[in-house]
């Protein structure tokens, strides 16, 4: 037992440092996962097998749980606004016209029969939000398409899954007709926003009023919460997957106690799920099995990527007028990661899938979109000119951790170069009473703020304010420079902008 946890230990510190080269080289950090689970299983050094369908599908349905409500929570209500019509196509009509173009191309290319071929096109008919995210933060593109694919990556899973179930169910033979496989299917996707919406609202109300002094009891609330959500949904027959996503959505974008502790808790939760997600899966596989079916995987990644992606791309985008060099970006950006993989677990679990074919086919083809879309995504963006400068990071964080309700929050803003903040005073600012800056990270340092103090281009000011103030003093520091003479600006004016 020590044996397995040193070694399971280890690899994961391998892996978690195996990160810092594949964002060198801009492959996806799914492909250093998987890698290393493969490098440590049956195929490799042996070191730990995993060979339970069941059992894997299970603990992967509880690594989704958290890893599709971190999505939806770091959801920007905003973000989602200003991208919503393609965004949303392209996760709900673009994965509905992925399954059944690429079901009915595997029917008559590879004569599998069609309730088959349409599972198997279902399977892996979604994007991977890591991968995806993984990419276009590394190497920054265009804010609208890099917007468009983050949100579609993060809400396309559910309706896959949907209708990987659906069709599974199908080919069993376990599915009581057309209709009412269409009835349930609207039940579970309009019964898990309702749960959804009744569980953030209760978990807004428990965590305002917990009232503890121990951040760590929020921390369990929040796990709580998520598996209590992901339960009632199954208890009433409707998608958990569903449910949790929308759940993360609305709490990740209403105000509640312990928040920025919470966030940071969450972003910790799902890297470990990613984590253990890829690397499961990576141990799950044997590749010696891939020499019977690369074909196989080859002709589906070769349709998606070439054929399928792009026509679902066109249908989705179009309407919203994207431009071609857009569209060509957002259909190259369709990367495949760890859902197809844990949904290839499903047919086995309902007994369809004894040989592992269906698993080591999608397997496969996700390895291949992997490879050659997440490592080629970035180069591909600078040569459509849909790149844009990275924003400097900082080495350096300050926050405000309140474990009370409180109106008062700490907020980040970057000096501007010709701003009416590059180069003033921080006592001529002409900053309202109720703000304060707290400190000042220049470069590789901290400086603290003294009203003599100087701020100067691309420094990193952290502000006290309270939350309905935050907007004005944002306006107040980051416009343009005026004439000297009229510095200071009257907060009647800064209103009257927003």
């Amino acid at each position: 037992m020590a044996y397995m946890i040193f070694f399971f230990a280890l690899i994961i510190v391998i892996a978690i440092f195996s990160t810092k080269i594949t964002s060198r080289f801009g492959v996806p950090v799914l492909l250093a996962f998987i890698g290393i689970g493969l490098l440590v299983g049956g195929d490799g050094l042996d070191l730990f097998r995993l060979g339970d369908a069941a059992a894997t599908k299970s603990i992967s349905d509880i690594l989704l749980v958290f890893i599709l409500f971190v999505g939806g929570f770091q959801t920007k209500r905003s973000s989602l606004k200003a991208v919503a019509g393609p965004a949303l196509a392209l996760s709900t009509l673009g994965v509905v016209l992925t399954t059944f173009l690429l079901g009915f191309l595997i029917h008559f290319i590879a004569k599998y029969p069609l309730g088959y071929s349409f599972m198997v096109a279902a399977i892996i008919s979604s994007t991977d939000a890591a991968a995806v995210m993984m990419v276009t933060r590394q190497r920054p593109i265009r804010e609208r398409v890099a917007a468009t694919l983050e949100i579609e990556s993060a809400a396309n899973d559910p309706i896959a899954i949907i209708l990987t179930l659906a069709f599974v169910k199908i080919v069993a033979g376990q599915s009581s007709g057309f209709g009412q496989l269409a009835l349930e299917l609207v039940w579970e996707l309009a019964g898990g926003v309702l749960v959804a919406y009744a569980c953030s609202k209760a978990s807004r109300f428990l965590f305002d009023r917990l009232e503890s002094e121990n951040r760590g009891n929020y921390y369990v609330l929040i796990i709580g919460v998520i598996l209590m959500t992901y339960g009632l949904a199954i208890l009433v027959k409707a998608n958990g997957i569903i449910a949790v996503f929308f759940m993360g959505y609305w709490l990740g974008n209403s105000e509640f106690v312990c928040k920025r502790g919470v966030s940071h808790f969450l972003e910790g939760i799902s890297a470990f799920a990613n984590l253990a997600l890829f690397l499961m899966l990576g141990l799950l596989a044997l590749p010696h099995n891939f020499a019977g079916v690369w074909r196989e995987g080859l002709l589906i990644a070769v349709l998606m990527i070439l054929v399928v992606r792009p026509a679902a791309v066109l249908v989705c985008t179009t309407p919203f007028k994207f431009p071609l060099r857009e569209q060509l970006l957002v259909m190259w950006g369709g990367i495949k990661g760890a859902v197809p993989i844990v949904l290839a677990s499903y047919p086995a679990a309902f007994g369809l899938d004894p040989e592992g074919s269906i698993f080591n086919i999608i397997f496969f083809a996700v390895l291949l979109s992997c490879l050659v879309q997440g490592s080629t995504m970035g180069p591909f963006a600078k040569l459509l000119k849909l790149t844009v400068p990275p924003k400097p990071s900082s080495p350096h964080s300050v926050e405000l951790l309140s474990l009370r309700k409180s109106d008062t929050d700490m907020f980040e803003l970057r000096i501007q170069a010709g701003s009416e903040a590059d180069g003033r005073c921080i006592r001529d600012l002409g900053l309202p009473n109720e703000a304060l800056i707290s400190s000042i990270v220049r470069g590789e340092r901290i400086v603290p703020p003294k009203g003599t103090t100087h701020l100067a281009a691309d420094d990193l000011v952290f502000i006290l304010a309270p939350k309905a103030k935050i907007e004005s003093v944002s306006l107040l520091l980051s416009q343009a420079r005026r004439d000297p003479g009229s510095w200071d600006v009257r907060e009647e004016e800064i209103e009257s902008r927003r």
